[in-house]
């Protein structure tokens, strides 16, 4: 096998990385490959596959949504899978509307412009932006900008606007110092926010591609007290972190908190089909109302509200509704597990939060380029499991159908991998 002559691959270094797998067909939590292999899918496809690959509710939903409409420009018309999903979302997430786009970095763009223009359209100059050190919020030049700078962004740093930063305070099991590190923090946001500031932006909960590291939910309460206090728009970006990955439906609802503006994408649509949402407040759209052409929100997809992706979305919902459980238990599944894997000397710094379970390997240098992550990606892939390891930060987040055989072969496989690796 060798490289296809076509096509570019995402995050991918060709010199150094080996082929990619061909994968034949997809069902629950497994890939089967070409070559009849098959893998337990243990990190949902990048995080996207939320009841498990080919679900059936889902794709007859699809199925039955492309016989009716399948894609209308949303500018001028609307449709019922496009309201019914709205209306469903802000009665969860107690935002009242919702403004579509394509992908996780989009939404967090729609919502970085939303803020920004809105105090514009009030005539009022809050200048500042604040995050999070560590934040991911996507790839896009806005999305970018907010996230910590990184070798993802290095080569575009000169084109990124300034963001304030905060420490965040991430802790795991057996953490003493959490709280020095908090009150540290909030210090800092006390000061960042003395600047007129025009929104806060976060991942509630989890920061997803910096590592799954994992603040306390009474901490973010303190943020929105100081954010509030302050006067500025409070963003979530919701696009791991949503639809029950937390332990709760949004990580902001476990956190007690109440975002003005919310991103979402990924489990969105049950992992079957792209599409980014941004939940707004009613006080923020009502900012955009006026005779002024130039009080407009200018901004536009070509698949905005897509009628196959709202299908999926809404068939996705009925799926969360129907077995709440599914979610809010599954933490209580990983802690026995990741018991027995604390056992071994490399794991340090365990986490979990409701689908999401991390470590962190003592093995050298920390960070995205530390190489035993790819090589414990192989020893697992030889096991029948796919993992995606952050450098040395190995987690798990699988497809809520995944069984319990299939989760113990999952650590199983990892448990064996340190092993082999690391003695």
């Amino acid at each position: 096998m060798s490289w296809h002559p076509h096509l570019w691959h995402p995050t991918t270094q060709v010199a150094t990385s080996p082929i990619p797998l061909q994968v034949a067909r997809a069902r629950g939590c497994l890939l089967e490959l070409q070559d009849g292999r098959e893998l337990i899918d243990a990190i949902s496809s990048w995080w996207v596959t939320l009841h498990g690959h080919a679900e059936p509710g889902i794709a007859a939903a699809i199925a039955r949504q492309a016989q009716e409409l399948e894609q209308v420009i949303f500018a001028n018309f609307s449709h019922a899978p496009a309201e019914q999903l709205a209306t469903r979302l802000a009665a969860l997430t107690g935002l009242e509307r919702l403004f579509f786009s394509d992908n996780g970095s989009t939404a967090v763009e729609v919502a970085l412009k939303i803020a920004w223009q809105w105090w514009r359209n009030q005539g009022i100059e809050r200048n500042r932006l604040i995050a999070f050190e560590g934040a991911y919020h996507g790839d896009t030049f806005g999305a970018m900008a907010l996230g910590d700078r990184s070798i993802f962004s290095a080569p575009y740093d000169d084109l990124l606007f300034d963001v304030a930063r905060i420490s965040w305070p991430h802790s795991h099991w057996g953490d003493q110092s959490v709280e020095v590190r908090e009150a540290q923090a909030l210090l800092q946001l006390e000061q960042a926010l003395a600047v007129p500031t025009a929104a806060v932006i976060l991942e509630p909960l989890i920061q997803g591609a910096s590592g799954m590291l994992m603040v306390r939910p009474s901490f973010l309460r303190a943020v929105q007290e100081r954010v509030q206090a302050g006067g500025a728009l409070l963003i979530a970006d919701e696009v791991m972190t949503g639809f029950g990955r937390t332990g709760s439906l949004f990580a902001s609802q476990r956190s007690a908190l109440q975002p003005d503006l919310m991103a979402l994408s990924k489990g969105l649509t049950g992992g079957f089909l792209p599409m980014g949402a941004t939940m707004a407040s009613e006080r923020l759209y009502q900012g955009f109302i006026s005779q002024e052409p130039q009080q407009t929100f200018f901004h536009g997809h070509s698949f905005t509200a897509n009628p196959l992706g709202c299908a999926a979305a809404l068939a996705s919902l009925d799926l969360l509704q129907q077995n709440p459980e599914r979610y809010q238990q599954f933490e209580s599944r990983h802690t026995p597990l990741l018991e027995e894997l604390a056992e071994l000397n490399a794991v340090k710094r365990i986490r979990c939060r409701g689908t999401v379970a991390a470590f962190e390997l003592d093995a050298g240098s920390t960070g995205y380029l530390n190489p035993i992550g790819k090589q414990l990606q192989q020893h697992c892939i030889q096991q029948g499991v796919y993992i995606r390891p952050l450098g040395n930060v190995v987690y798990l987040l699988p497809p809520l159908c995944i069984s319990d055989g299939q989760l113990q072969q999952s650590y199983s496989a990892i448990a064996s991998g340190i092993q082999a690796l690391t003695d």
